[in-house]
């Protein structure tokens, strides 16, 4: 993952209602979820959700695919752990960072 790409990425999950739509798709893995669903567990305007969708698949952070008249929403766990590796490319010279680590950093 580049750059720019991370900070699209980044930006995507910097807002409340974003990150807890990105939180239940990752919880929901491969199934997904469906708009309304999203919107009656998350207690979001099903209007207001539709640009948050947007704003994640923009970001590479989600996919959506059609089912019959319904689209179904799933996060892409290739992209987060894309982005989890380049944030973590340079903490500790590549070691877990972990309490277990024997010597633990603070990065």
């Amino acid at each position: 993952m580049d750059k720019k790409t991370t900070i699209r990425a980044l930006a995507a999950l910097a807002q409340d209602v974003r990150l807890d739509v990105f939180r239940a798709l990752v919880v929901a893995g491969e199934q997904g979820l469906t708009p309304g669903d999203m919107a009656e567990s998350l207690g979001v305007p099903a209007t207001g959700l539709s640009f948050h969708l947007k704003e994640l698949m923009n970001a590479g952070l989600i996919a959506q695919e059609r089912q019959g008249r319904n689209l179904r929403y799933r996060a892409e766990f290739t992209a987060m752990n894309e982005l989890l590796a380049y944030l973590t490319e340079n903490c500790c010279q590549g070691q877990s960072c972990g309490a277990a680590a024997p010597n633990p950093c603070h990065c």
